[in-house]
């Protein structure tokens, strides 16, 4: 391409970008004006707030906290795994039994 052809073209591309972008600045303040003309101010719906379950515990004051104890908490926490004995009675382990392979060997002192 000679240095003449190559003018050519650098002002076409300059020329063409310009008009994009002038474009570009049009239809953005088209759009704009639309909205200032508007004149309404708009709300986006929001979703109801979602219902809870109700608690089993409600009403019951929360266990007096002491300084230097342990968290109270109300009703107190069940163990994952009950005793033998409650397990005859009927009582049912929270959390199943861990698969073989994850069972490890006594630990030997």
């Amino acid at each position: 391409m000679t240095p003449e052809h190559r003018k050519r073209a650098d002002k076409k591309d300059l020329l063409l970008a310009s008009m994009m972008v002038v474009a570009g600045l049009a239809v953005s303040g088209l759009a704009l004006g639309s909205l200032a003309a508007d004149g309404q101010t708009r709300m986006a719906q929001a979703t109801p707030p979602l219902q809870g379950t109700p608690s089993t515990t409600q009403g019951q004051a929360p266990a007096e906290a002491k300084p230097g104890g342990e968290r109270p908490t109300t009703p107190a926490p069940e163990p994952a795994r009950p005793d033998a004995e409650a397990q005859k009675n009927g009582a049912t382990p929270a959390l199943p039994s861990a698969p073989a392979e994850k069972t490890a060997a006594p630990i030997k002192q």
